[in-house]
């Protein structure tokens, strides 16, 4: 029985070896291992690729924008919202089915986050629920673009304006996802990307980066990264170590020469996806007018834990984005939720399945996966 795995870097490492070779040997032998050329040109080079990820005659901020690399997804949203003042007493509405990181970095800030609850349909943020989470201690939202998807952040503008509230997208699953055209990450205030291994583009470790168009703001990002230093070891401001390190940018700007090819790849897979699974299994849609970048294919299954349990006997490796809600977990107890009281994205949660997505995944594998999900599906209706 060949085994179907939901993520494994090694091929496509194999593919691009010698690249990241030469790229690794140029940071070691140029005597700057942080926050050097490397760190810049990527900044620069992934703000670019986000102004053109968008159809043609669509408009992005990105041909403006600044990239900061900082060390992680996670400390791109803590120096955001650091960066935007956002801290103790003060409100961060976002959702609850995130990854842990998200409300950790409003934690980590002092800040409290309140959850907003979700479409059925997309299982993005409900804005038409927006209005009831905001209150006079609301600072920033941070709207998640799951699974590749995109939340209508023009809309949620639109719904804040006026309120001085700041809109921090969490970009960690979306790269090369688009919304009329328009790149995730450009829409808000600030864009927080996350280039964890698993990500569409990865690194071989820990990485991130906040982008704005807001050159100031770049700025402050920059300082914040790094202590609050403005001249070199002279603090002016709370800051923190969050920089991207030299080797990381240099992988990652090999791996962003192939972007654009990975992603279609992804979109082929959920096409074919589309195509093969029966027309009775639910699958989590796109939001209206998104391109979406399916860094996950995510269907919901009414007995899902079995059905899981079955695809692994049977070799097929999946997950889930998120089997717990964080509102139901015993570590943010201090918010003050309890369970019923986001009932979409609890009932979310115990349907969705991950399905195994990634540019190398062959037509046999997507054959074998899809004809178990299938099958499968026929044995729990019968």
């Amino acid at each position: 029985m060949n085994k179907v795995q939901s993520f494994d870097y090694l091929e496509q490492y194999a593919e691009i070896e010698s690249e990241i070779d030469v790229a690794i040997k140029r940071v070691l032998k140029s005597g700057r291992l942080v926050l050097g050329q490397e760190v810049s040109a990527f900044e620069a080079e992934f703000a670019a690729w986000l102004s053109r990820t968008g159809e043609e005659g669509a408009t992005s901020v990105a041909q403006d924008a600044f990239g900061v690399g900082v060390n992680s997804g996670t400390d791109a949203l803590v120096v955001a919202l650091m960066a935007l003042g956002v801290g103790e007493g003060h409100e961060v509405i976002t959702v609850a089915n995130t990854a842990v990181p998200t409300v950790s970095a409003i934690a980590a800030v002092g800040a409290k986050a309140k959850f907003c609850d979700i479409d059925a349909d997309t299982c993005l943020m409900d804005l038409e629920k927006i209005e009831a989470c905001i209150t006079d201690k609301t600072r920033a939202i941070i709207p998640v673009h799951l699974f590749g998807n995109v939340v209508d952040v023009p809309k949620l503008r639109s719904l804040v304006a006026g309120k001085n509230i700041k809109i921090i997208e969490d970009c960690a699953q979306s790269h090369g996802a688009t919304l009329n055209g328009v790149s995730v990450g450009t829409m808000g205030d600030i864009g927080a990307f996350s280039f964890y291994p698993t990500k569409n583009l990865g690194a071989y470790g820990d990485a991130g980066l906040c982008l704005s168009s807001d050159a100031n703001l770049a700025e402050l990002m920059r300082s914040v990264r790094m202590y609050g230093f403005t001249d070199r070891q002279y603090c002016v401001r709370p800051g923190i170590n969050s920089r991207l390190d030299e080797l990381q940018a240099a992988i990652l700007r090999v791996k962003l020469s192939k972007l654009d090819h990975y992603i279609e790849r992804r979109r082929a897979i959920a096409g074919q996806y589309l195509d093969q699974l029966h027309p009775s299994i639910q699958v989590v849609r796109p939001s209206l007018g998104a391109q979406h970048a399916y860094h996950q294919f995510v269907i919901k299954l009414s007995n899902r834990d079995a059905g899981k349990q079955e695809l692994e006997h049977v070799g097929i490796s999946t997950a889930i984005h998120y089997p717990w809600p964080l509102h139901t977990m015993s570590g943010f107890s201090n918010l003050n939720y309890v369970e019923g009281d986001l009932p979409v994205t609890e009932a979310s949660a115990n349907q969705i399945l991950s399905l195994p997505i990634y540019p190398e995944m062959n037509e046999s594998q997507l054959e074998q996966v899809c004809s178990a999900i299938n099958q499968l599906v026929d044995e729990l209706a019968g």
